[in-house]
């Protein structure tokens, strides 16, 4: 006998482990309840207790709805679009608001870049079918109030209305589905397709016939007189007609307003009076315009009325000659020689 034996006979023997009784698939035992009923009350629990807020009745309500959750009623507008198009092969229409909610309206906005307040309580609307001039110095805070309407940035306080719905928190891309069509300063039509090409790309995403679809793209090509150009490479076009393209494929998207971002930036003299007629051309369809240039004296010359914003706050708003004629505004921005 080894060493090794003798040391395994001396060890402790480890008594059997006691097996588990089995039990049977049939068990009487009282099962948990499942994930759906468990938390549900029991007859013996009071039935007093308030309502969670969204069993509440006026959390039903269609304005409630509305006002607070428009995240919700755009993916309810998107799917009734999507299924009258489907069904009839038609253009959808929207339910129109009243006529007191249809503008684009901001209310007390503000934005601080760090430590300095660049915008302090901006309110501004816009009206369908009227053209809207948003201009200041170099500065003060105008871009801004813009870029936080289009939702390229995010404001710190205040709130963005549409047609009476809050758009606040919806990105730039629900925001142009909602009606919001934007033309930036930069071209930005795309260089690598024709002319019909370009606004046909837009027209594939909002109409789903075909038929209906190639209709709009001649109806645009004719209204904005570029039918001419339609198999032109874009990148061989002039900056009047670079610009008469970028309106025609916004409008593909038929947007209730039309933000333009200095539109007459980059564009030959003679082309200026085609820019102004293109933006009396969108408002006599029934379109709000909110345009921002420093070519002050060819926004006042189209716009109905006109926001000048000073130091990060709305310095007047007004018609065109009370503007012109306003003595604070001549000290301050546009100089005592300025003229029309």
């Amino acid at each position: 006998m080894t060493a090794l034996d003798k040391v395994t006979l001396n060890l402790p023997q480890k008594s059997p482990k006691p097996q588990k009784p089995q039990k049977s698939r049939r068990d009487d035992a009282p099962r948990p309840l499942p994930s759906a009923t468990r938390h549900r009350p029991q007859p013996d629990q009071p039935r007093d207790l308030p309502q969670p807020e969204y069993q509440q009745p006026e959390y039903q309500q269609p304005e409630y709805r509305q006002r607070d959750h428009p995240q919700r009623d755009l993916k309810q507008r998107e799917h009734q679009q999507r299924d009258r198009r489907l069904q009839h092969g038609q253009r959808p229409e929207l339910s129109q608001p009243s006529a007191r909610d249809a503008f684009l309206a901001v209310q007390g906005i503000e934005k601080s870049f760090g430590k300095r307040q660049v915008v302090k309580g901006v309110s501004l609307y816009v009206r369908r079918g009227e053209a809207v001039g948003l201009l200041g110095p170099n500065g003060a805070g105008k871009t801004t109030v813009f870029y936080m309407i289009t939702g390229l940035i995010k404001a710190d306080r205040g709130r963005v209305d549409l047609d009476g719905f809050n758009i606040s928190a919806l990105p730039m891309y629900q925001r142009a589905r909602l009606g919001i069509g934007y033309l930036p300063q930069e071209a930005s039509i795309f260089r690598g397709l024709t002319v019909e090409d370009n606004i046909r790309s837009v027209l594939e995403v909002v109409e789903p016939n075909r038929r209906r679809r190639e209709t709009d793209l001649n109806d645009l090509l004719e209204e904005f007189d570029i039918a001419r150009l339609r198999k032109s490479p874009s990148i061989a076009l002039s900056g009047g007609e670079r610009r008469r393209v970028e309106i025609a494929r916004a409008l593909a998207s038929r947007p209730n307003y039309m933000l333009l971002d200095e539109p007459f930036a980059g564009i030959d003299p003679i082309a200026v009076g085609d820019i102004q007629a293109l933006v009396r051309h969108l408002t006599s369809r029934g379109i709000g315009v909110l345009i921002t240039d420093h070519n002050v004296r060819e926004t006042l010359g189209l716009t109905d009325r006109a926001y000048i914003i000073y130091s990060g706050q709305v310095l007047m708003e007004g018609r065109t000659e009370d503007i012109v004629n306003d003595p604070e505004v001549r000290r301050l921005y546009l100089g005592e020689e300025f003229r029309l």
